[in-house]
């Protein structure tokens, strides 16, 4: 038994099936599995980046009364230090643009040695935001404890937590912000915003 042989649908189907193959044979080439790579790089760095949580630092003129405040009056759990901050992204503070009125008078360490991205405290804020404390706040005036931010956004939150925590609090200014809060011990500590 013969079967006949369809020229027109031979020819039709010859050009798909090579078709389809061409473009493997370059996939499994030295530039394709470069292509490839950096594709899945991209990706990777993506998940990464976007997984990461937001991160507010905050300048205290002490640590140990700032870790009293945030763990004991406003009840902020800790959390785990960011895995790009051992990395160092998102680490550079702009040094050379703060103002010296708000660094400790500290001129015993170095600088960045002062910031090290792992040094101070790490809170959660909200579920992908995070706190960092850090020292190198100046003391405010009548010796006030002060922490100092150079974002809006993190007071913000803040003042929500000392709201909701039903904690004395007085609002100075709105921009940039500026507000005292009084603790339980009966401690001024002032937050102000930093415009850069």
């Amino acid at each position: 038994m013969t079967f006949p042989l369809y020229p027109t649908l031979l020819s039709l189907q010859t050009p798909l099936v090579a078709g389809f193959f061409l473009p493997i044979d370059g996939l499994f080439s030295t530039q394709g599995v470069m292509v490839m790579l950096l594709v899945a790089y991209a990706g990777a760095m993506w998940m990464f980046l976007s997984s990461a949580p937001k991160v507010h630092t905050l300048m205290v003129s002490d640590l140990e009364i700032a870790r009293q405040f945030f763990e004991g009056e406003l009840q902020l759990r800790t959390a785990e230090v960011p895995l790009h901050y051992y990395y160092n992204y998102e680490q550079t503070l702009g040094l050379s643009g703060i103002d010296p009125l708000y660094m400790s008078t500290d001129l015993g360490r170095p600088a960045m040695q002062q910031f090290s991205g792992t040094d101070g405290f790490w809170y959660q804020l909200k579920k992908n935001v995070q706190l960092h404390v850090i020292g190198g706040a100046s003391i405010g005036d009548k010796n006030r404890q002060r922490h100092v931010c150079f974002d809006h956004d993190c007071l913000e939150q803040i003042l929500m937590k000392v709201q909701t925590r039903y904690v004395k609090y007085k609002i100075r200014r709105e921009k940039p912000l500026n507000f005292l809060v009084k603790t339980y011990e009966g401690a001024v500590i002032e937050f102000a915003e930093v415009s850069n």
